[in-house]
């Protein structure tokens, strides 16, 4: 049997330009850079950004485009996701369209090198009822 797991540490993102990067994941996700961690960003390390919370973490490399393999999924209440597609909405200056997956709800985009990202919540009902009022 496997030792137990704690939870994601943090996730690694490659973006081609991680100072307009960090700026980005400012605006839009909230995160900012981690002040403990911010040495490890010289001599090609990552770049460590976090939510308020410090439950979030990504670690920002610098490297050539590439092509995105994983989808990192955020989870959040109904509110909170009905509260993300609004602020998507006026950061991304488009309609981020609702994904309704039967058990749970998704809004999917990217950050500006590819890299998908989706907010999804499990409260189904909750959300359904609040689309339903025209929200």
């Amino acid at each position: 049997m496997a030792p137990s797991l704690n939870g994601f540490d943090h996730i690694h993102v490659h973006v081609t330009d991680r100072a307009a990067s960090e700026q980005w994941y400012g605006r839009v996700l909230g995160l900012s850079r981690v002040p403990e961690l911010a040495a490890w960003a010289s001599g090609g390390g990552p770049l460590t950004l976090s939510d308020a919370s410090g439950k979030v973490h990504l670690a920002l490399f610098q490297s050539s485009a590439q092509a995105s393999r994983s989808t990192i999924a955020l989870g959040v209440s109904a509110s909170e996701f009905l509260a993300w597609r609004k602020h998507l909405e006026a950061e991304l200056a488009r309609p981020i369209q609702v994904e309704d997956h039967q058990l749970a709800w998704s809004l999917y985009f990217s950050d500006p090198d590819g890299n998908p990202y989706e907010i999804t919540t499990y409260e189904h009902a909750a959300v359904k009822n609040i689309l339903a009022e025209g929200a």
